[in-house]
């Protein structure tokens, strides 16, 4: 039935970006994790990508999550020789988290959950109306 398609696809884009958010908000708390130990790495930066599979049950093709990735993005340098993980020359490297980037890739991973669970909330409404039309 394409309905319970729709849910079926609804469904498994609100995991995927349910995930999305759960790796944004890990790299916002992270954003300003430095090393441990001197002239040592911090934290990096993580990324999500998508992959669309086919549901052989029903058709339908649904989006999951490919694979977590980091970012190979060079680490911020800052100069605070007094930091505890400052290198040799009195430079802390810090996070390749840029707050603003995530903010905004928590705005897309929000309205994109919102929209599928607006397909689902119409595909239900659908179903209950169908079902009382046969009452």
């Amino acid at each position: 039935m394409e309905l319970e398609n729709s849910l079926t696809v609804a469904a498994s884009g609100m995991r995927v970006q349910a995930t999305r958010l759960r790796v944004v908000a890990e790299n916002l708390a992270n954003a300003q994790a430095t090393a441990s130990e001197p002239g040592g790495d911090p934290y990096r930066r993580k990324t999500v990508s998508f992959a669309s599979e086919l549901d052989r049950a029903t058709g339908a093709e649904l989006v999951t999550v490919d694979r977590y990735g980091v970012d190979r993005s060079d680490f911020v340098l800052r100069y605070l020789p007094q930091h505890p993980a400052a290198d040799e020359n009195g430079y802390v490297k810090f996070p390749n988290v840029n707050p603003l980037v995530e903010l905004m890739d928590m705005r897309e991973a929000q309205r994109s959950y919102e929209a599928n669970l607006s397909v689902l909330s119409s595909a239900r409404s659908m179903l209950q109306r169908t079902i009382d039309l046969l009452r």
